[in-house]
Parts: C-alpha cells; structure tokens; sequence
C-alpha cells in the first residue's frame, strides 16, 4: 500500500475541513513580440497571443480539479508589464490595451488577467507616465484587469517621484470608479522589489527576464496551518514550529503535483511554486486565526509580530524541502478584507495600521486591501507608501501596499468589496501631514548593504 489510512484521512481532512486548496493557477506570457508602432495591431497581437497561449488553461484547470479531487479556486493571466510593450506606439493613453487584456480574460473565462504594470524604481520613462496616467480610467471601464508599479528595489532605493506620483494615482482610482463593482484600487498595488513570477493578484505580472510562456502556482493553506498549531496547543514553540513546517512540506507538494501535471497539457514550463498562507473571508481560512491559536488573545497583541515571523519562516522552510520551483512571494498575507478574523481583530480594536506596518517587516507583501477614509491626502497615501517601500528596501524583500481611499466613506464606516476581495471597517489614518517630505520628490538612495558585488 502507497499510503496508509490515517495519510489518506489527513488528506480528506485537508480539503473538506481544513478548506486546503490550490488558490491559483496563473499563465504568465511574454508580450514582448507584440510591440507595434501601431497601437491598434499591437493590441491585435496582444489579444491573438493570450488567446492562443492560454486558451485550453481554464479548461486544463477543471479537468485537474475533478481528476485529482484538488480545487483550483482560480485561473489566472499574467503578461508582461504593458509600458514595456506599449511604449513603440506613441499613443498617448493606454485604455485600450487594457480593454484588450480584459476582453481576452472574458473570453477565456479566467478570473483576473495581471500586467497592466510599470516598472518605475530607478526612473519613469515617458510610456510609464502615460501608463501611471492611465491607471484610474482603465481599472474603471474593466473588470478583470489588475495593474501594479514597482517604485523601489533594495539595489536601486526608492523612486520617490514615482511614489507622490501613484498617492495621486490612488486617489484619481478610487473616485473614477466609486460607482463600479469593485472600487479599483482593489486591483491596484504598488510594489518595492516585485517579484516577476509572482502568481498572486493584484501584482501579477511577467517578468522580462521569464520565457515565453509558463504556469506558476499559488498553494494557500491557512486552514491546515490552524489545525496544524490547534495539535500542539500548550507545546513549546519550537515543537509547534516543526508541526509548521512539517505541514507546509505537505501542502507543497500537492502543488508541485498540480503545477507539473498542468504545465504539461499545456505545453509550458512549469515556473514556480508560491506557498503564501492566503486567507479568505471565509471562517476557518484565516491568518488571523492561525495567531490567536499560537497564543495571542487578538492579532494586533504583543508578540504578534514575533508569532507572524515564526509562522512565515516555517512555510518557507517546509516549502523548499518539498519543491526546488518555490518562488514569487511565498509567506503569509495578512489582507484586511480578505481575512475574517483580521477584520475582528480591526473591529476589537487590537490591531491598527501602524501595528499592521510592523508585521509586514516579517511577511510576505505588505499593507493589502486595507480601506481608509475617502478624504485621506493624495500625500498621506504616498507617505504611508513610502514607509512600506523602505521596509522592503532595507530588509531585501518585497512589500507592497494595496489601499483603498473609499469616497464619502469615515473611519469605522464598512464597506463591502465582494466575492474573495470581502468587506473591512475602514481604519484610521494619522492626521499629521507629510506633504513637505512626499512633495521633495527625487529619490531615497539604495542601503549600503545593497553593494554586494
């Protein structure tokens, strides 16, 4: 016998209690052949590669589901970053490449398409600035498009033209679709050091140092982590790490299985493996949780930071014993609307933004789906940006903030997003200016320990 009963039972446990599940796979393409001094034959080459590259990929995705009994909860498109592409056409906005993104993620059923992107950490080209331009009315006339700017990196500091530039950019988003579905800074996030094979949205896109076309998978398992420390309740922390770890190891390697097997019928190169810890709203799935069990009365409360850095760092670690493709973010998110128990947590009063800033010096990503009040300044947005960014430079990972400026909207009003995205309270943002620092402009210098030639 291959398994034992009690390995088959942990399994069945995995997926119908403990809500394990594939969070995504994400086909990145290279758009790189798509250029055209023409912008309209550049978005029809656009459109005929995606559809051809991707178009048996939700397809691939369903028949994996039901043969392998693994839920993949979502299909995904990345390409990549469009003012690399667009830049040939001297066209002065980029709307209808977006349109064309989104009208490819229709028609092929998938749930976001990522790319709408710029990477702006050392300079803004004149393509980039039409893109940044372009942010607010292109995520309000589409629904499946996500954008992302990367405005730092350890090696090169922090672009802070780029930084006041996308606090403007935020708040022109959120008001352009203040009457849509989804606001669209909910599918907007600026990043220092962004990974380029990220699968997780809003910050998808396709490096252009990748191939040309390649599956990345996102594994999420909070539900199992939480069952897993619920085991060692009262153990010493070290005991409760191995448990972790030990646990991480096996949700990896599921995904490895997933990703091999649909990079295959593909066609495509199997490219990473991503094992962030991603919650949803829905109860049981949270990152949240997975603290208070460690032994936190809310997450917010002394310790938790030190708590969130132990939980990270055995994912990782249990991760690549399992698989030698881990890459994009791989850690745990800790998203405001997208987790219930962190959206208590808000609501007791146990955590704040600033608390929150704390702990994404030990996570994955940063400051994710957090609304503020709808009157917050352009340059408080780009300050709170800022702080985030040179977190990222200074410890050599990436962080990323994902806010949303809710129009007419007050700290501990509630607004509701919808689907995974969920709802959250609206949290309180400093009164203290910072326009005087954002409104220098120029650029923070990289860290000394950035030489490392």
């Amino acid at each position: 016998m291959i398994f034992s009963p009690v390995e088959i039972q942990e399994t069945v446990n995995m997926f119908m209690r403990q809500k394990l599940d594939i969070r995504c796979i994400t086909m990145g393409i290279s758009l790189l052949d798509c250029a055209d001094s023409d912008s309209g034959r550049a978005c029809q080459k656009i459109y005929d590669k995606v559809m051809r590259c991707a178009g048996n990929l939700v397809k691939v995705g369903q028949d994996i589901e039901k043969e392998f009994g693994v839920p993949i909860i979502n299909k995904r498109i990345s390409v990549t970053p469009i003012a690399l592409v667009a830049g040939a056409s001297g066209a002065s906005s980029y709307v209808d490449y977006c349109r064309t993104l989104n009208r490819c993620a229709k028609e092929l059923g998938v749930n976001f398409i990522g790319g709408f992107s710029a990477l702006v950490q050392k300079g803004i080209t004149p393509a980039d600035k039409i893109l940044i331009d372009s942010i607010p009315e292109a995520l309000a006339v589409t629904d499946y498009v996500c954008s992302s700017v990367n405005v730092g990196t350890t090696k090169n500091g922090i672009n802070m033209n780029a930084v006041r530039l996308m606090g403007e950019t935020i708040k022109k988003t959120s008001e352009a679709s203040k009457d849509c579905a989804v606001n669209g800074c909910a599918k907007l996030v600026v990043f220092t050091n962004a990974p380029e094979d990220n699968p997780f949205m809003a910050g998808a896109f396709h490096g252009p140092g990748e191939g040309d076309a390649v599956i990345n998978v996102g594994v999420s398992g909070p539900g199992v982590i939480l069952a897993a420390a619920k085991e060692f309740k009262g153990r010493p922390i070290n005991e409760l790490a191995d448990g972790i770890k030990k646990m991480a190891f096996k949700i990896t390697r599921m995904g490895q299985l997933v990703g091999t097997e649909a990079a295959r019928r593909l066609g495509v190169d199997f490219g990473i493996l991503d094992l962030s810890l991603a919650p949803t709203p829905a109860v049981g799935d949270s990152v949240a949780r997975i603290l208070e069990e460690i032994g936190l009365e809310g997450a917010g409360a002394p310790g938790t930071t030190a708590a969130l850095a132990m939980l990270t760092d055995m994912v990782k670690k249990g991760g690549v014993m399992a698989s030698t493709n881990v890459g994009g973010l791989s850690g745990a998110f800790i998203p405001v609307s997208e987790d219930e128990g962190m959206i208590n947590a808000v609501k007791q009063h146990s955590i704040c933004l600033e608390k929150l800033e704390a702990m994404t010096c030990v996570c994955s990503v940063g400051l994710d789906m957090i609304a503020i009040p709808g009157d917050t300044p352009a340059t408080t947005i780009s300050g709170i940006m800022a702080d985030e960014m040179a977190i990222g430079m200074v410890n050599n990972k990436t962080t990323a903030v994902r806010l949303i400026p809710v129009p007419g909207k007050k700290a501990g009003d509630w607004v509701e997003f919808g689907g995974l995205l969920g709802g959250a309270p609206v949290m309180e943002v400093s009164r203290f200016s910072c326009a005087d620092f954002i409104n220098r402009g120029g650029r923070i210098p990289a860290p000394i320990h950035s030489f490392r030639n």
